[in-house]
């Protein structure tokens, strides 16, 4: 898979507003996706703190609301359809996840209201006692907290309210801190100060495309008007361009020789990374990567402990993507057993990742490495079961291991004077390899890693935005391929894709 977002301790979410005055919006109650008028298209993107001693792995919430409040007249709704959004934060840190677009009449708009629902949390317990009392230490939890009367949050003040002009684009960022957001009980707050914030894109795209990433399965594909349709997991079907400007990853030779819109068939699995909002329902894909065809059966996720069984070597992982629901319950915790016969690969794209590096055999799978795996056909099986202690629930045997981007996040606390590389203490709580044998002890020590760099890297939140802007001491997040040594003992060295300093010291 090419990329789903990176593990993320920064809730971001996106609300990219375009004024193009061609499909229509709701004008009346919260709205849905579907009347007369000029309007604008609405898209909403995400990208993710948690109590001491608390290493949040995952973190999902669900979006259902999502409105303007305009000067005069009725509410506007930012939901296609009012479908709720279920977003995995944990995911989405340095990128974010595009969510919907809808049609925004021209107008002033006072305040922006959303509300969310259903969060679920899964954790490692590192503290010195028990989390909740259901929590014990050194192990991992499932739990499902409660939000308080803080489901609902309205923003009136600075960027809002906001005139939304006819042809002027326009978005919002919105971050959610979970260092705030979640409490020392490990109830949900979204109202506490600093908790989640908002702020106003710049007009004019700097960098790499803002609207962030949309995962779906191809319904359609119409090659001479250079679009295809595509229908995400919550079952919001839209329509993609594809421009010269459009690249493709990771198209196999067994759907085509090179990369192209023609290679596409109905069922496959694709991510898309926005361009732009073209209109309320079609959008303009900077890049289309190829994840899997509609007879396989894959799913993402990090590594949280290595064992070896009698089929090999067996891989604890805590799902995090999958196309289709079925036995793969995001959040659950799966074991997988990684025969000698499993091939390897890294989803480096169009990156190159540094000599020396290798993921070839399962002596190169460590904890914190984030991974794709292709099922082995009639392997599954799942116990459904549940509970606050999240013993393996589902158990499947690995065709195939490919190695995805990770999210670390820690203090620079060295740079390399070469000006090629740099080293990166992490944090407990945010997600990386601990120090631990086995989940039944706490005793968690910061890890560090060298970070390698290319001409490639990208950086965000330093200037200037090359490694000459980096310095130590500074909080920050880098998204990259997490290699094993050269002996395979510890995790030690990321080939870094994008570097994101945060200049306040919190996400």
């Amino acid at each position: 898979m090419r990329r789903p977002c990176l593990f993320a301790l920064l809730f971001t979410l996106l609300i990219a507003i375009l004024l193009v005055g061609c499909s229509s919006s709701p004008t009346s109650g919260n709205g849905g996706s579907g009347s007369n008028g000029s309007g604008v298209p609405v898209s909403l993107s995400m990208t993710d703190d948690p109590p001491n001693g608390v290493t949040v792995l995952f973190f999902q919430i669900s979006l259902t609301a999502a409105y303007l409040t305009p000067a005069s007249g009725s509410n506007v709704s930012l939901l296609n359809n009012n479908t709720a959004v279920q977003v995995d934060v944990t995911q989405l840190q340095a990128l974010s996840a595009f969510l919907s677009t809808a049609n925004v009449p021209a107008a002033m708009y006072n305040s922006m209201t959303l509300t969310f629902a259903n969060p679920q949390l899964v954790i490692f317990n590192a503290s010195d006692q028990s989390i909740a009392s259901t929590c014990p230490v050194g192990t991992v939890c499932q739990l499902n907290p409660q939000i308080d009367n803080s489901a609902t949050l309205t923003f009136s003040s600075a960027p809002l309210p906001v005139t939304i002009s006819t042809g002027s684009p326009l978005g919002f960022l919105l971050d959610f801190h979970l260092d705030n957001v979640i409490q020392s009980d490990l109830s949900v707050n979204l109202g506490v100060t600093d908790g989640v914030t908002i702020k106003e894109l710049p007009s004019t795209p700097v960098g790499p495309p803002q609207f962030g990433f949309l995962f779906g399965t191809v319904q359609s594909v119409n090659a001479s008007q250079n679009q295809f349709t595509v229908q995400t997991r919550w079952g919001w079907t839209v329509t993609v361009e594809v421009n010269s400007s459009t690249t493709y990853q990771n198209f196999p030779s067994s759907a085509c020789s090179a990369g192209g819109l023609s290679c596409l068939a109905t069922g496959d699995v694709v991510q898309v990374q926005v361009a732009s909002v073209e209109s309320p329902g079609t959008l303009l894909a900077a890049s289309v990567s190829y994840l899997q065809t509609a007879s396989q059966q894959v799913v993402q996720g990090n590594i949280i402990n290595l064992t070896t069984g009698s089929g090999g070597t067996v891989m604890t992982l805590l799902l995090h993507w999958s196309p289709i629901a079925g036995p793969f319950p995001l959040g659950g915790i799966a074991s997988v057993t990684v025969p000698s016969t499993a091939t390897f690969s890294v989803d480096s794209g169009s990156f190159t990742v540094p000599s020396g590096l290798s993921f070839a055999s399962s002596t190169d799978l460590i904890v914190g490495q984030q991974v794709q795996v292709e099922v082995q056909p009639g392997t599954v099986n799942n116990s459904g079961s549940q509970g606050p202690w999240a013993p393996p629930s589902v158990s499947f045997t690995a065709s195939s291991v490919e190695l995805e981007p990770s999210q670390i996040t820690g203090t620079i606390t060295a740079i390399n004077p070469n000006g090629t590389s740099l080293t990166l203490t992490t944090q407990p709580n945010f997600f990386a390899p601990w120090s631990i044998s086995g989940w039944q002890n706490s005793n968690w020590s910061p890890t560090q890693i060298t970070v390698e760099t290319t001409s490639q890297t990208i950086y965000q939140g330093v200037s200037p935005d090359s490694f000459s802007g980096l310095t130590t001491n500074s909080l920050a997040s880098v998204q990259g391929w997490l290699f094993a040594t050269p002996s395979g003992a510890s995790p030690s060295t990321q080939a870094a894709e994008t570097i994101m300093v945060h200049p306040n010291g919190y996400f």
